[in-house]
């Protein structure tokens, strides 16, 4: 009787383990498509031995605990190539707005040719030899009443042009300031979040270790949605709980979240982070902020200083050639718009006031002169403000942008491949296989089933013994 009783027992906890694991294996096929999900698996083993008139027998068969398959190492891997090919993808999208903002595309086969080829056209290169063009024409016709109206006309769409291409670069970097506020919110948002799964799996695995494996999912895809941010570091602390940290200039680490508690706020300071309490400037060496900053104060920012540069060369040349006497108020430009973004036509210059040159109403001088500037090859060493012709000089800057652009690209490229890698690898350990889950729904199914066999035949020895031993 006690023998058949205790097999009893010992088929009930096995149904009972049997059950869990074909549940689990359930759930791990419903997050097949979830990429937050580390597949689960049950831990079979019995809760130890007896000691009976046949010896030391098991307790039987149990679940003891649901396992999550994961890799910490790669998980931290994983966080770290996030940061870097967010931070290369946030590069990339500030220069292609850059680029856009030129006005003009990039032939992307000059880039490799001399620096001093004309790698771009439209925008402000074609206002700058249309400018030039028109000065040659007036040269040709200088007391034709329709060259002065043209090439007052291309002297305003030029103005425009400088203008409008450091307006609009400008405008870039705003959005770049606005982006990595709009992740600095984002990263103190995610740090409340994680330090909230802190305290929940704290509070489940204080006496259970390991117990809160939903829990801990989610933590982890909060922390790679950070990493995204900001180059973060974990640490392990207790009952399942974590710190988040960055580092600071000396390499010391400024904790983010110490288990259930942010330690202060992540504050964007215009050039870079702080963190921590007491708030600490942090470094932060990838993720997508640190991508936004590169380009802000990397390609643009030099972008927009070639831009002023040309602007102050191309406005001394002109104005030196067209008022070769340096007489007050007889400029072609404005003297004191030497930027980009301040150039303009001087107030008494008008379509009908244009001279062609001193002398007699044939005279082309001037004109001549000032057409003149388009091919003057300028010397920084000479006292020049660029090297080059003015064309050649802005082409450079332009190409130098195309080629920050292209560079950040295949960065980009190979990125994503070392991150998809990663990834890979950790799908093989975490992620969820249907063949294999179906092959263990059939295994588990078919011990279930075998383990319900031994129960109906126990169940029916018993019927037998209580129901009908001695019966004639």
């Amino acid at each position: 009787m006690s023998g058949l009783y205790s097999t009893l027992s010992s088929s009930v906890k096995a149904l009972s383990a049997h059950s869990r694991a074909i549940e689990t294996t359930g759930k791990n096929l419903a997050n097949v498509n979830n990429p937050s999900y580390a597949r689960q698996r049950v831990q079979y083993g019995d809760r130890g031995t007896i000691v009976t008139a046949f010896g030391a027998q098991s307790t039987g068969l149990e679940a003891l605990a649901i396992q999550q398959l994961r890799d910490s190492l790669l998980d931290k891997q994983v966080m770290r190539e996030i940061a870097l090919k967010s931070s290369f993808e946030a590069e990339q999208r500030a220069l292609s707005r850059a680029q856009a903002g030129l006005g003009q595309t990039i032939d992307r086969t000059a880039l490799a040719t001399a620096s001093g080829s004309n790698s771009s056209t439209g925008g402000l290169a074609a206002a700058l030899d249309d400018y030039f063009n028109a000065f040659q024409s007036f040269a040709s016709r200088p007391t034709d009443a329709g060259e002065r109206q043209a090439l007052f006309q291309k002297a305003g769409i030029l103005t425009d042009r400088f203008q409008q291409t450091d307006a609009r670069l400008s405008q870039v970097q705003s959005d770049i300031d606005i982006e990595i506020g709009n992740d600095v919110s984002d990263v103190n948002r995610l740090l409340t979040t994680i330090a909230d799964l802190n305290a929940q799996i704290g509070r489940v695995e204080v006496a259970n270790p390991g117990a809160a494996i939903d829990l801990r999912d989610q933590r982890q895809a909060r922390l790679e949605d950070l990493a995204a941010k900001v180059p973060i570091e974990v640490r392990d602390a207790t009952a399942g709980q974590i710190q988040v940290v960055l580092r600071d200039a000396s390499n010391s680490d400024v904790v983010l979240v110490d288990r259930a508690t942010v330690t202060g706020p992540v504050i964007f300071t215009g050039t870079g982070l702080t963190a921590g309490a007491p708030a600490t400037a942090v470094e932060i060496a990838s993720g997508s902020i640190r991508g936004g900053l590169n380009a802000r104060d990397g390609a643009v920012q030099t972008l927009r200083d070639n831009l002023n540069q040309l602007a102050r060369q191309f406005v001394i040349s002109v104005n030196a050639a067209y008022n070769p006497s340096a007489t007050v108020g007889e400029d072609f430009f404005n003297p004191v718009g030497l930027t980009a973004g301040t150039i303009n036509i001087a107030a008494g210059v008008t379509a009908t006031n244009i001279r062609a040159g001193v002398g007699a109403a044939g005279d082309n001088s001037i004109a001549l002169a000032v057409a003149g500037v388009a091919n003057r090859r300028f010397t920084i060493a000479g006292g020049d403000v660029i090297d080059g012709t003015l064309s050649q000089f802005y082409s450079r800057s332009v190409s130098n942008l195309g080629q920050a652009l292209a560079s950040v690209d295949s960065r980009v490229e190979d990125q994503s491949n070392i991150a998809n890698l990663i990834k890979g690898q950790r799908d093989a350990i975490s992620g969820v296989s249907l063949d294999e889950e179906m092959a263990d729904l059939v295994r588990f199914q078919r011990a279930f089933q075998a383990s319900s066999r031994v129960f109906s035949i126990v169940d029916e020895l018993l019927d037998g013994v209580v129901n009908r031993l001695g019966v004639r």
